[in-house]
């Protein structure tokens, strides 16, 4: 009997361990809380979303000349392949704007690159003021849109330099602002370029403003070029306002001469 009964003590005394060791568990488990999350400095840091503002910004200014490209090229198209022209150029056009944007420090310090861009520009805005080729030949539609697909990344190769440049300079070396402002870039080109394709179904005079835009990118462009700083410097203030003035007036003139030269020889062509 008293074996029993020393068992039973000693079971009780076992499971009164076990409790109060439980028990002591959780009053450490209550008085030491897990660690607190770590959030990276830059992300609260007001510096961090001053840049991702100055970004956006820039994005918003510098890439409704891009949608003007993209829905210029793409005006001539069938309704059909109007979007496909849209997505397939806005998805080559980004995909070189990435390898820009990772070389940015590089073509910030190359001279004539901006210079012979902007030439590039200028003959690209007045061959998009030109109407499409109605000379009767069958063109098959994957040829017409690639080309805009062609035009579009080749507008946006050149027209992205100062977006780079700008973008480059406004995350101070921070690649994922760079990244950031490329994730911001492709939701507006696409957006922008779609309202502006209709714009230009409505109202034809958006075509004009759209190349003389272009000729005013292309003068500035060519001004700030690092190559001619010195000829820019023995010109007064307000000189770039004026050369990017001129040269959007160049390329709506030569669009009009050009445009105006095809339909007479169009006209005095034998039948």
């Amino acid at each position: 009997m008293a074996a029993i009964i020393g068992a039973v003590r000693r079971s009780g005394a076992s499971r009164r361990g076990v409790g109060a060791g439980f028990r002591a568990r959780i009053r450490a488990f209550r008085f030491h809380p897990p660690p607190e999350v770590v959030v990276p400095e830059s992300f609260v840091s007001p510096e961090f979303w001053v840049a991702v503002l100055q970004i956006i910004m820039i994005d918003l200014v510098l890439s409704g000349d891009n949608a003007v490209v993209i829905a210029l090229a793409c005006r001539n198209l069938p309704a059909e392949q109007r979007r496909q022209g849209i997505l397939w150029g806005v998805a080559g056009a980004v995909g070189l704007r990435v390898v820009l944007t990772m070389a940015a420090a590089v073509v910030m310090n190359l001279p004539w690159l901006k210079l012979v861009g902007g030439v590039l520009l200028l003959w690209i805005g007045v061959k998009l003021l030109l109407p499409g080729d109605d000379d009767g030949h069958e063109v098959s539609a994957a040829d017409h849109l690639w080309g805009a697909v062609r035009t579009i990344v080749i507008a946006d190769f050149v027209m992205s330099v100062d977006n780079v440049i700008a973008v480059a300079g406004a995350s101070h070396g921070n690649l994922g602002l760079l990244l950031f402002g490329l994730v911001v870039s492709i939701p507006l080109i696409v957006w922008s370029s779609q309202i502006v394709l209709r714009l230009m179904e409505r109202w034809p005079v958006v075509v004009v403003i759209g190349g003389a835009l272009l000729g005013w990118v292309a003068g500035s462009m060519i001004w700030s070029d690092p190559a001619v700083g010195g000829l820019v410097a023995a010109f007064p203030a307000g000189s770039a306002s004026f050369a990017a003035a001129l040269s959007a007036l160049l390329v709506v003139a030569l669009g009009k001469w050009m445009e105006t030269r095809r339909l007479r020889t169009a006209a005095i062509a034998p039948e």
